[in-house]
């Protein structure tokens, strides 16, 4: 998602400067706009693809979600005991030692709550740490008076998430640690081993000795890597940065997810990891007391697939006009049946929040069935080609071998 530097005025006219990461500029200023900011200038922040940001590397400028989803329990602790919100917050602010970059964070927000900003406008400052469905909820639980249970929503939520993206991580683990050793197996191979097995036959054959036209391909292949490693790099390196300044691009990032989307089995997986985000942030949303319009807004910023994003922003149009969520759902062949069935029974007994609960629940149990089934056949495939390899090799050191000893013969 692009990010935005603007110039932008407060309710005192004081300027306000900074950065927003928001899918375009209508975005941005609808964000500014519920901070109670007057954008002024907002342009997009040129990048380049070659800067490295060393603080990122090191995690200097991120706060981690365990990190988040701590201070979040214990601020909502906190309230609910009876703690005044600044007290609260100065008390969290003392005691975080673990992340520098939270600590300076809620010092900052406990100076614009001193100088007036509510809580939910003094975080949604911060976009890269508090997103906007965090923001758009702790300002809903503000207006209700129900801040502290609407805090303990956003943990369970966040520790939802979170338990998800372990398990993806992990259950990809082993696939990719296999992926990267039949790679570097085969570089060294190819730079180590195929030259010297090359140099053997030759010798026992001679210059005129004819080799089979595998161990040519292999022997081609060799002294390509060992001649041009210094191309084969910089292409690779090239193409890995292209492929990430692309995919940075809005353009570049639907295109992405829509193949994403179109592949087999890891259709699944998507679909059904981006139908339980939805469900459970719009959920989370609506029984927080957002609107229906403002919290389909929220969820499409949330859901994580540029695909999924468009279809809702298109829900939300169509529910501008007046058409049920669910019908808009129906017809969008994106959403399973499931989905638009359970709205229904939603919006019909006025229970939307808990039944899309249950639907992100469903969703969240497939996740990891669908996970476990795609692991189990991704292993069999890497060892066959690591196995497919490793032969190849095999045969184009002894078919000639098997040659000269025929002919020897």
């Amino acid at each position: 998602m692009p990010i935005f530097s603007y110039v932008s005025v407060d309710g005192k006219g004081n300027p306000v400067n900074g950065t927003i990461e928001q899918p375009d500029k209508n975005n941005v200023i609808k964000a500014l706009q519920k901070q109670g900011l007057r954008p002024i200038s907002i342009r997009e922040a040129k990048k380049s693809i070659f800067a490295i940001d060393f603080n990122n590397i090191l995690g200097g400028n991120k706060v981690k979600s365990d990190q988040l989803v701590m201070f979040t329990r214990q601020l909502s602790a906190m309230v609910g005991a009876g703690v005044p919100l600044l007290r609260a917050l100065s008390a969290l602010a003392d005691h975080i030692s673990d992340s520098p970059t939270l600590k300076k964070i809620v010092k900052n927000i406990v100076d614009d709550i001193e100088a007036g900003a509510s809580l939910g406008e003094a975080m949604g400052k911060y976009p890269n740490t508090f997103n906007d469905v965090y923001v758009n909820m702790v300002k809903a639980g503000e207006t209700a008076g129900i801040l502290d249970e609407i805090l303990k929503r956003l943990a369970a939520q966040q520790e939802k998430t979170m338990a998800m993206r372990k398990k993806i991580k992990s259950a990809m683990a082993y696939p990719l640690v296999l992926l990267s050793i039949t790679v570097l197996a085969f570089f060294g191979l190819m730079i180590f081993v195929v030259p010297q097995i090359g140099k053997i036959v030759t010798d026992l054959g001679g210059p005129d000795a004819k080799l089979p036209d595998i161990t040519l391909i292999m022997l081609a292949t060799s002294n390509f890597i060992i001649s041009f490693w210094y191309i084969i790099v910089a292409v690779v390196v090239g193409l890995v940065l292209g492929m990430m300044a692309y995919l940075k691009t809005s353009k570049g990032r639907y295109r992405f997810h829509s193949i994403l989307i179109k592949t087999p089995m890891i259709k699944t997986i998507i679909v059904k990891i981006t139908v339980a985000r939805f469900a459970r942030t719009f959920s989370a949303l609506v029984e927080a007391g957002v609107a229906v319009l403002e919290a389909l807004s929220v969820t499409s910023r949330a859901v994580g697939n540029a695909v999924y994003e468009k279809a809702l922003i298109k829900a939300e149009e169509a529910v501008k006009n007046g058409k049920s969520l669910s019908s808009v759902i129906e017809a969008d062949p994106l959403f399973p049946p499931i989905v638009s069935q359970m709205l229904s029974v939603g919006e019909e007994t006025g229970q939307t929040d808990k039944i899309l609960v249950k639907v992100a629940e469903f969703y969240e149990e497939e996740v990891d069935t669908a996970i476990s089934g795609i692991s189990s056949i991704i292993e069999p495939v890497m060892i066959v080609i690591m196995g497919s390899m490793v032969g190849l090799i095999a045969a184009s050191v002894m078919l000639p071998i098997a040659g000269l000893a025929q002919s020897i013969k």
